[in-house]
């Protein structure tokens, strides 16, 4: 490379090789003969010095250009190891990055875990309070369905009640031997029945000349049953509510003389 080629001068090295080449000339021209020991020394001292100054700029030139290459070699180990200082710093602060963003991960992972924490806490209390409402909420329909059936209890009562009165009535209308007033009893009867079935309560009566069954029919606390008897007369109906039996009817039955 042109760089690392010396730039020392030819010139002066030939001018000193051919002054000493040139005594050695003058020096074989004007010597005796034989050549005496001096002037053979002389001669070759002479073409030593000159050879040497012919050498000279060449090696000078190779040692001028090791040395160059030596000195760009250390030149570009120098800028790489400029470099490789430049990669450590860039390493190092990739690492002291990398460290905070392990801190900050660290620091969300914490947070994110006391959220979750705190979430959970939260869910756990709100399952509390909405298990407790719910026991609240159970318990308060639990009174007011048992208030409803209290209440519907008592209202059955009292339609029995009534319609006992008026079954009372219109038997004490059909014994009277007055049939216009049986009549109108009858159909004050049949609007009450009417309005009973509506909720589900149904009167029920025995038939006269049935057989008598225990499952379907009772004595008053008095009377007690033959076999084979047969009803006479009913005396108090039953009822059935919505399909369930409330009470039998009940019954006289009919003795040997009737």
């Amino acid at each position: 490379m042109s760089e690392t080629k010396s730039r020392l001068p030819l010139w002066p090295f030939v001018i000193v090789d051919v002054v000493f080449l040139g005594l050695a000339a003058l020096v074989l021209r004007f010597c005796h003969r034989p050549l005496l020991w001096q002037e053979a020394g002389l001669m070759i001292l002479c073409g030593a010095l000159g050879s040497w100054s012919l050498v000279t700029p060449f090696l000078r030139r190779k040692s001028d250009e090791q040395a160059l290459s030596q000195f760009q070699l250390l030149t570009e180990a120098a800028n790489k190891i400029q470099k490789l200082d430049e990669v450590a710093g860039q390493i190092a602060r990739a690492t002291s990055q990398w460290t905070e963003l392990q801190v900050r991960t660290a620091q969300a992972s914490d947070g994110a875990a006391q959220l979750f924490n705190r979430m959970s806490a939260e869910s756990k209390a709100f399952q509390e309070f909405m298990q407790r409402a719910g026991e609240m909420e159970r318990n308060h329909l639990r009174v007011e369905v048992e208030k409803l059936r209290r209440a519907e209890g008592d209202c059955l009562q009292v339609n029995i009640l009534i319609l006992d009165h008026v079954f009372a009535l219109f038997q004490a209308a059909r014994h009277s031997g007055q049939p216009a007033l049986e009549e109108q009893i009858g159909q004050f009867q049949h609007a009450c029945h009417d309005g009973a079935r509506r909720i589900g309560l149904v009167q029920t009566l025995a038939a006269a000349g049935e057989h008598f069954d225990i499952k379907l029919h009772q004595l008053p606390p008095d009377a007690a049953a033959a076999e084979n008897a047969t009803v006479a007369d009913t005396i108090a109906p039953g009822y059935t509510y919505q399909g369930q039996l409330l009470r039998r009817p009940m019954v006289v039955l009919k003795t040997d003389g009737q």
